[in-house]
C-alpha cells in the first residue's frame, strides 16, 4: 500500500492529498528513512511523521483499503511521541 493512502485509511491524516503534501515535504520518515508519497508499506514497518512541533512513531499492524473510523486506530500501535527540541533546550 502506498504511505500516503496509509495514512489517510489510518486516519493519522484526515486528507490523502494532505499526506502526500506532508510526505513530499520530507517530514515522513519510513523505516529510518525519508519516505515519499508512493513508498511502499508493509505490516512491521516503523513511519515516524512530524505533527507540528512533535514527532509521532508509530508501527504498521495492519493494512487495510477502506475502515471504519473506530477501526483505522488498530491499523497501527503507536510507539512514541516526542516533542521536537527547540534550539533553547540545548542552550543556544
Amino acid at each position: 500500500m502506498r504511505l500516503d493512502k496509509f495514512l489517510k485509511v489510518s486516519r493519522l491524516i484526515k486528507r490523502r492529498t494532505v499526506a502526500k503534501d506532508v510526505s513530499g515535504q520530507g517530514r515522513v520518515v519510513l523505516n529510518g528513512r525519508e519516505a515519499k508519497p508512493s513508498s511502499a508499506v508493509k505490516v512491521g514497518d516503523e513511519i515516524m511523521v512530524q505533527f507540528g512541533q512533535k514527532y509521532v512513531t508509530v508501527r504498521v499492524e495492519r493494512l487495510q483499503e477502506t475502515t471504519k473510523k473506530d477501526e483505522a486506530a488498530g491499523m497501527y500501535t503507536l510507539l512514541r511521541e516526542e516533542p521536537i527540541p527547540k534550539q533553547d533546550d540545548f542552550g543556544w
